[in-house]
């Protein structure tokens, strides 16, 4: 899946707070994979999550190869507005 940069990064900032925390423990992820997906890239202790960044217009494009954290951010925030 194709995104722009700042797509994610408003999905990110749109999150209720705890959210992160929240996608980390459902997906029993470490907390940092949850940031570096967001375009936290300076935490040291998360894994790679199959995110390719290509510059250009809107921060460029993000190539998700796993959406299982992008999809649970979309729910949550479906959630939030309910």
């Amino acid at each position: 899946m194709n995104i722009t940069f700042n797509e994610l990064r408003k999905i990110k900032d749109s999150l209720p707070d705890g959210s992160i925390h929240r996608i980390a423990r459902e997906l029993d992820l470490n907390v940092e994979t949850v940031w570096n997906y967001f375009g936290g890239y300076n935490h040291r202790e998360g894994r790679p999550m199959g995110v390719h960044l290509e510059e250009g217009p809107d921060g460029g494009v993000v190539a998700l190869d796993d959406t299982r954290i992008l999809d649970l951010a979309q729910n949550i925030l479906r959630e939030s507005h309910n």
